[in-house]
């Protein structure tokens, strides 16, 4: 006898973010052409069952209204877009949120869908993360919730929060291992020709898509100087000779452009040129080390501990299969 699929609503409303639907519809709907059991039943529900149109102007049609939508769902996912203020302040979005959300096997949100399940109680006492963008007015509206603006997602307890469009892809990837197993989620990610999926903790915004160079003259130079010359001694002192500064109107400049110190700043960039050529290039560890700058494998390792939560290995295994897999 088969087994009952697992039931799946979507929850969207007006200006959702079309990313935030369609990723976990595609992921889901991909795993089920590539034989899971039970399959995923998906379905889209809107506060009035009547069609929303996206923030990018496409029109979706909704499978149901929320007070259908039966208790005892799988999975129950709130999107986000620029809508997700209002729907986060509509008291029958929140009551359906609420219901739903006390038998489902897990709930979770893609970019500002956070804020409705902010809104709805459901983050109370749990870390949760957003778009990084949006991550501070959270932060401030829901004191009680503890924001983390640098994962791509987060699980606590039966609660997801994904950062933002893309991310809700990562997210999904993640539940279907967790329910099919790895090979059934590589024959999806390959279908959809994705990353098998990335780790959860790894960072939202790169140092290198953060921002336009900074304006400051001696700053912008000495940070492409930094780029440049990785294995260089790049120790604030350093630096600051470079520069003709002394240290302390180094660490202020840092600071006020970058908002980090010289030597942290050093260390991202050394991290993340690693993380590159980890899973562009078969180099061996210590000579990406040693070409980053990094005086050992263990201070390597150390480093993406702390920006990836992740040793430098597992990151490659990662990276790597997800890249040629």
């Amino acid at each position: 006898m088969a087994a009952s699929p697992r039931r799946v609503t979507i929850v969207g409303f007006p200006d959702v973010e079309l990313l935030d639907v369609a990723c976990p519809a595609d992921v889901l709907d991909a795993a089920n052409r590539h034989g899971a059991r039970p399959p995923y039943e998906i379905r889209l529900a809107t506060i009035d069952g009547q069609a929303i149109r996206t923030c990018s102007g496409l029109v979706l049609q909704p499978h149901l209204r929320l007070d259908q939508v039966a208790p005892d769902l799988d999975t129950l996912v709130v999107a986000g877009g620029w809508g997700s203020t209002t729907a986060a302040s509509d008291e029958r979005v929140l009551a359906h949120i609420r219901r739903l959300a006390q038998t489902s096997r897990r709930v979770a949100s893609v970019c500002t869908g956070a804020e409705v399940l902010a809104a709805a109680g459901l983050l109370n006492g749990r870390r949760a993360t957003t778009h990084w963008r949006w991550a501070a007015k959270l932060a401030d509206a829901y004191p009680a919730v503890t924001v983390d603006p640098v994962p791509l997602y987060i699980q606590h307890g039966n609660v997801y929060t994904a950062a933002g469009v893309t991310s809700g892809l990562d997210l999904t990837m993640a539940l279907v291992e967790a329910d099919h197993g790895p090979t059934l989620a590589r024959e999806v990610a390959r279908s959809l020709v994705t990353y098998l999926q990335r780790p959860g903790n790894q960072a939202q915004v790169s140092l290198f898509l953060a921002g336009p160079p900074p304006e400051h003259r001696e700053v912008r130079d000495l940070t492409a100087y930094i780029a440049e010359h990785l294995d260089a001694d790049l120790g604030t002192p350093a630096l600051a000779t470079r520069a003709g500064l002394s240290t302390r109107q180094l660490t202020r400049l840092f600071d006020a452009h970058l908002g980090t110190t010289p030597g942290k700043y050093v260390r991202t960039v050394r991290t993340e040129h690693a993380a590159r050529m980890l899973s562009g290039t078969d180099l061996p560890l210590a000579t990406i080390a040693r070409r980053c700058g990094f005086g050992s494998t263990e201070t390597l390792r150390q480093a993406f501990l702390d920006h990836f939560d992740t040793p430098p290995s597992a990151y490659r295994r990662v990276h790597v299969r997800q890249a040629y897999g």
